[in-house]
């Protein structure tokens, strides 16, 4: 993956055999074979590692769908916050493998029911995953986020890092380079010449993925998400959310308002 990805979408991997290492919110988070894997891909993310021998499936899952299965929060609020979670089951991993395998001939169709049957197993995937995982206290007391410091991460990626700490503080290219050491025309060449993106889209991307969770979870006036998810006046959040996701925050917020009687029926797509 050329540079940083993300889409409002909660996205499975599922590997069939290699491993795979992404940058997802200042994280590095390596998944291998056998172990499904789910993350909200609205934060920017990139492979950055991966075996020759890897091969694996993906499943992309719209936002508001999720939303509207009232799935448990152990697994709902890790996600929207940025988590990477897998299944601790490793004796599933042959379970997993035949069900997207299936997923992936179910969907090549126009056959509605088959469609319907994909979702509803999907459902059922994640509130077994759900089932599996740690409370979220446990989470917390086991997550082994990357400080800026730690070791295993070049450059570039402690600038990635750096960012995803602190995109919702008035942060500049300046600030980021110099806590890397590096000076700040040489730190926006070379963020860009390995993520294909500049450091302030970066951060721009990070911030607009905040204001999504926020204004799809919760009641907050939008201003307040604005000024919460590090924009400094409305009108340039207004112009980088709508520039990001194609419709004003207002209309994000209908959007993805969750209604038991007004559910999508967009399905997952799975690729292998």
């Amino acid at each position: 993956m050329r540079r940083p990805d993300h889409h409002n979408e909660i996205e499975l991997n599922m590997l069939q055999a290699g491993w795979v290492t992404y940058l997802l919110g200042g994280q590095k988070v390596r998944i291998e074979a056998g172990q499904l894997s789910a993350f909200w891909a609205a934060i920017p993310h990139q492979i950055i590692d991966y075996d020759e021998a890897t091969e694996y499936f993906v499943a992309t899952i719209p936002l508001s769908w999720f939303l509207q299965c009232d799935l448990p929060e152990r697994l709902t609020q890790p996600l929207m916050r940025g988590a990477v979670l897998s299944e601790p089951n490793q004796k599933r991993a042959e379970f997993d493998v035949a069900l997207f395998s299936q997923w992936e001939i179910d969907l090549q169709g126009d056959n509605e029911k088959a469609r319907d049957i994909v979702m509803l197993e999907m459902e059922a995937r994640l509130r077994r995953l759900a089932g599996s995982l740690p409370s979220p206290k446990e989470q917390k007391l086991r997550s082994k986020r990357l400080s800026l410091q730690a070791g295993g991460l070049n450059k570039v990626e402690q600038m990635a890092c750096l960012v995803a700490q602190r995109y919702t503080e008035p942060l500049t290219v300046a600030e980021v380079s110099k806590a890397v050491g590096l000076h700040p025309n040489y730190a926006m060449g070379l963020f860009k010449k390995t993520f294909g993106t500049t450091l302030i889209d970066y951060l721009t991307h990070h911030r607009v993925s905040h204001a999504q969770r926020l204004l799809a979870t919760t009641d907050q006036k939008i201003v307040e998400i604005a000024f919460s998810s590090g924009f400094n006046s409305i009108s340039r959040f207004n112009e980088a959310f709508r520039r990001a996701c194609g419709c004003t925050p207002r209309e994000y917020r209908v959007e993805h308002e969750t209604s038991e009687t007004d559910r999508p029926r967009p399905g997952p797509h799975p690729i292998n």
